[in-house]
């Protein structure tokens, strides 16, 4: 039995999962690998299942799309739940889960008049934009087209914008802007011409683009305010920023195409925000004050349309502060709200109003220790606390209006799980919206009160049910059979251990092959990635595990990921624990997984390796360097090298300016530390990144060759950026697994 089990201390397993019962999942993989029964058993059972290979798993794999979780692609027409497909949508009964067709592609040809040719061919990307009237949007033809499906006809259209280099459509007014030839242009819903915006945009003259590098939750640079007739753009002045070299390999001679890089402690580029309105035909630009080293962010508008809200921050990014501006005049009305932090403040959500009470907004902050909402007046006036504790609000994903609620994403019912609550604003009031179990991506009804649930368990590829928030019912929709049944399936368990600091848990990942017998001894791979805003082990299917673990844990070697402080959703001391020393804490947490590891008696201490890519490359090569002597192989993708070398935002955020801190620059700098290295390391990169730059890793390997170090192996892919996507993927993968296979 279970309970037996876990009272024989003579079982290693056993006693490593019985010492980390904090996580209720440990008990269901013993329970999982307990039922197995005894190594050969499992073999036996195993030897006649399929294996894998890297076209089953790998994204750019022929058979990759056959072996992930089924899905079934949802909206919401108002409360109708509406279900996309190739060629039909479906309406979807909320109780009972049943399926009628609206209206399929034939339909939508015939009342248009259309021929397959010329034709709509999918409806995958219909859109249901008013939830009182029977009008879906289309894409197709070169043109946005809103069909009434009652009617059976067509009710207005309008050439898209959506293939050029930035658009946004307004649903209210039906207008467009977008940016072409670095020009930012209006077109208006009636189909009336085009007007050109700006005169001056260039490759160093940005318009209508996401800005300061995609950081601070920044995707897009165009924001339409609520009724559609006043735009809000991002200009983004970078030619006072040096240009990296960036080099076109296609062209018989290769072409120079820099790319505008600003380094840490570097001159970084100037934003102002512009406003365009449609009634007048004239552009402002906020009163701000000089954009040199500040950056602005998170632009949101009031719902009367009025007035336009950002934060604030200076270029040390501890003094972040809420300022409104009237939108027809271009004035700073006032500051609402400031936050300062010895460290950092980090916003990446825009404000958002009550739409009950256009009086009051909803704020996030980590300013009591974990990312939490806060209740606010237009007059700056803080009302309210609304959700506090040591967990964090991942997401809101919307409004109940009548309960006057938030819904939101949390991890309050575990670390490493996401799941759907609703609060109540006036009491503060929590009430969970789903089972309480794994992963939920929850998608809101326009009226809050039902939610389309999708979501995964360590067991579950995945489940979808619709939750009514009034009557608590969660009815099963669909149930994805498991894509993996017939294959050998690798062991997948999950745990904790104590951080370095000899207090905090952290969160582990490790997968074992299918037929793993305890008496053997197993070579082992770390993938490790470590840094802010990812982390890699939570409770969605098989914990989150990647592909290649499986691959590898196929081909006879344990997997091990850890979450080391300095990841994303545990709060910001844990956070922050790396802020000035990046790669540091982190590679003492790691270290303590080492620990664990040659704990275990299957685990082969003299044939551990390590493997990661980006931020996870750093640590990879700072692993390799720190401790020669325990990781044997290392495999690293797109290395940060040197923070210096990164780009401003990022990285003055964690480590300061380089003049500032030039000890925590020297000390994390991987360049000082090649001449250690011992075992066996493939540093692969992108030829193109314009996130790490070239010269990080070429500059690791010109230090390896000074010092005659032959251990180091180097494997470019000419026309990838900072990830391999694609049959390149394909490669890469392979060139990775016959590394280890090769030295470890």
């Amino acid at each position: 039995s279970v309970a037996s089990a876990l009272n024989d201390s003579q079982n290693p397993i056993i006693t490593n999962l019985a010492s980390t019962m904090k996580s209720k999942y440990i008990i269901g993989a013993l329970a999982a690998m307990l039922a197995l029964g005894t190594p050969n058993t499992m073999a036996q059972e195993t030897a006649e299942m399929k294996e894998f290979t890297l076209e089953d798993l790998n994204f750019g794999g022929t058979n990759y799309r056959n072996m992930i979780p089924g899905n079934r692609w949802l909206t919401w027409w108002g409360d109708q739940l509406v279900r996309l497909d190739v060629e039909e949508c479906y309406l979807v009964d909320k109780k009972t889960g049943k399926e009628t067709v609206l209206f399929t592609v034939d339909d939508v040809n015939e009342w248009l008049g259309c021929t397959p040719d010329n034709g709509l061919r999918a409806l995958y990307n219909a859109t249901f934009p008013y939830s009182d009237q029977p009008l879906v949007l289309l894409k197709f033809g070169g043109e946005r087209r809103l069909v009434d499906f009652e009617q059976k006809k067509q009710v207005w259209s309008q050439c898209s914008a959506d293939e050029l280099q930035a658009s946004n459509f307004n649903t209210v007014s039906r207008h467009t802007a977008y940016v072409d030839g670095d020009q930012l242009y209006f077109r208006p819903a009636d189909g009336g011409k085009d007007i050109q915006l700006t005169t001056d945009g260039s490759r160093e003259i940005v318009y209508g683009r996401s800005v300061h590098r995609d950081e601070f939750g920044i995707h897009s640079g165009l924001f339409w305010s609520p009724d559609g007739m006043r735009l809000a753009f991002y200009r983004m002045d970078q030619s006072m920023v040096t240009d990296y070299p960036q080099v076109n390999l296609f062209p018989r001679i290769a072409t120079h195409e820099p790319d505008k890089y600003p380094m840490a402690g570097e001159t970084s580029h100037e934003v102002t925000v512009g406003v365009y309105d449609v009634a007048t035909g004239k552009t402002l630009y906020l009163k701000a004050g000089d954009p040199k080293d500040r950056y602005f962010t998170n632009v949101a508008w009031s719902p009367d349309s009025k007035t336009i809200y950002m934060l604030e921050l200076n270029r040390d990014q501890n003094d972040c502060r809420l300022v409104s501006y009237d939108a027809a005049t271009g004035e700073r009305i006032g500051e609402l709200y400031r936050e300062t932090d010895e460290k950092y403040v980090e916003p990446q959500s825009p404000i958002l109003f009550l739409p009950w009470d256009d009086s009051k907004f909803v704020l996030q902050s980590q300013k009591d220790g974990y990312n939490h909402l806060y209740l606010f007046d237009t007059e700056g006036n803080e009302l309210r606390q609304l959700t506090q504790g040591q967990w964090v609000v991942m997401d809101i994903v919307g409004f109940n209006t009548k309960n006057k609620s938030i819904i939101i994403s949390s991890n309050e019912c575990s670390p490493i799980q996401c799941n759907t609550w609703e609060v109540s604003v006036k009491s503060g009031k929590r009430t969970l919206l789903d089972n309480g179990q794994g992963w939920h991506t929850p998608k809101l009804s326009s009226s809050g009160r039902y939610i389309a649930d999708s979501y995964q368990t360590p067991e579950i590829p995945r489940n979808i049910s619709i939750n009514d928030a009034k009557t608590r019912k969660q009815t099963a929709y669909y149930t994805s059979p498991n894509p993996w049944e017939g294959y050998k399936v690798p062991q997948f368990s999950c745990g904790t251990i104590k951080a370095a600091d000899g207090t905090t848990d952290l969160y582990w990942r490790m997968v074992r092959p299918a037929d793993f017998d305890e008496t053997k001894k197993y070579p082992t791979v770390v993938y490790v990635y470590g840094g802010p805003h990812a982390h890699n082990v939570d409770a969605r299917w098989n914990y989150g595990s990647r592909s290649w673990e499986t691959y590898m844990a196929q081909k006879g070697y344990i997997l091990f990921i850890l979450d080391n402080r300095g990841s994303e959703n545990r709060g910001k001391e844990f956070e922050q624990a790396t802020f000035r020393h990046l790669g540091q804490e982190e590679m003492r947490d790691q270290m303590c997984g080492v620990e664990y590891l040659k704990s275990l008696p299957y685990v082969d201490a003299d044939r551990i390796g390590v493997h990661g890519w980006s931020y996870g490359g750093f640590m990879t090569i700072s692993l390799m360097t720190n401790y020669p002597d325990v990781f044997k192989v290392g495999v690293a993708g797109g290395p940060v090298i040197d923070w210096k070398w990164y780009e401003v935002m990022y990285g003055e955020r964690y480590m300061e300016n380089p003049e500032i801190n030039p000890e925590g620059f020297e000390k994390t700098s991987l360049i000082n530390k090649a001449t250690s290295l011992k075992g066996n390391l493939l540093i692969c990169q992108g030829a193109v990144d314009p996130v790490v730059v070239w010269e990080h890793s070429l500059s690791f390997v010109r230090e390896c060759v000074k010092n005659n170090i032959h251990t180091i192996d180097y494997m470019p892919y000419p026309c990838a950026e900072h990830n391999v996507y694609g049959r390149d993927a394909l490669h890469l993968y392979n060139k990775i697994t016959n590394y280890f296979e090769d030295y470890l």
